[in-house]
């Protein structure tokens, strides 16, 4: 049995690394897919193509999820295009990495508007299919930054714990609706920007994890699954760090 048969889901910012990752093993599991990318048609069309061939219905939106108005009306032509939003994974991100000392204020609040206000901008444009169905799962991309933070990081951190406030606040809210929200923290992923990093500051970070390896956009994608699926029916305001027991 495949655990997100017949399920429409929303996957933000898509079109690369953990994004590209979770739409690919939701189609394996009987999703049909839209997903958002911000610049990159061709990734985008490319993995369209590929969702399609494993026999779901899949379609790729250009869309900036730190604007409001621009959430509103993913979510209407989404509503028209699918017959229901049963699965949200709010995913889209950005880093402006720096030293306080160094962070201006654009990269500060750049990072809040794309990784914290989007979370906002969606829940809020899918909330009332999800409160008119009585029926929804929302999944919120943080990170192990935003659990203890990280030198450097300040801007990310702060967007990153944020979310974790949002998202235990809509547990309250939209429970007695059968709504759940919970977050996914990652922990160290390999994608195809890590991979541009120095060899041996990657290999002293696998090291320093308990399980000796980074994560895969996979292993991310599969928690996504769980919490997406009616396996985690009775699980609302959580967060699920995945992260090889680096936090622990």
């Amino acid at each position: 049995m495949k655990l997100l048969e017949g399920k429409n889901t929303i996957i933000t910012g898509a079109s690369r690394g953990i994004g590209h990752g979770i739409a690919k093993v939701f189609a394996e599991n009987g999703a049909n897919v839209a997903f958002t990318y911000s610049s990159s048609a061709g990734p985008a069309e490319e993995l369209e193509k590929e969702l399609t061939a494993m026999g779901v219905k899949a379609k790729a939106y250009k869309s900036n999820a730190a604007s409001f108005e621009d959430c509103q009306e993913l979510i209407n032509q989404i509503s028209e295009d699918f017959d229901s939003i049963d699965v949200l994974v709010n995913n889209a991100g950005i880093t402006k990495d720096n030293l306080l000392m160094r962070m201006s204020e654009e990269d500060f609040d750049q990072v809040i508007e794309v990784n914290l206000k989007s979370i906002f901008n969606m829940t809020k444009a899918v909330q009332r299919t999800m409160l008119k169905q009585r029926y929804g799962s929302i999944i919120n991309m943080s990170s192990v930054v935003g659990v203890k933070g990280n030198a450097g990081q300040a801007n990310y951190a702060a967007s990153k714990a944020g979310i974790i406030g949002f998202s235990k606040s809509m547990a309250l809210e939209l429970g007695s609706r059968n709504i759940r929200t919970n977050v996914v923290a990652p922990g160290f992923i390999e994608t195809e920007m890590t991979a541009k990093l120095d060899e041996k500051v990657v290999a002293g970070w696998r090291d320093a994890i308990p399980l000796k390896r980074g994560g895969t956009p996979e292993d991310i994608a599969n928690a996504c699954v769980f919490l997406g699926s009616d396996m985690s029916a009775y699980v609302t305001g959580q967060v699920l760090q995945v992260d090889g027991g680096m936090l622990t």
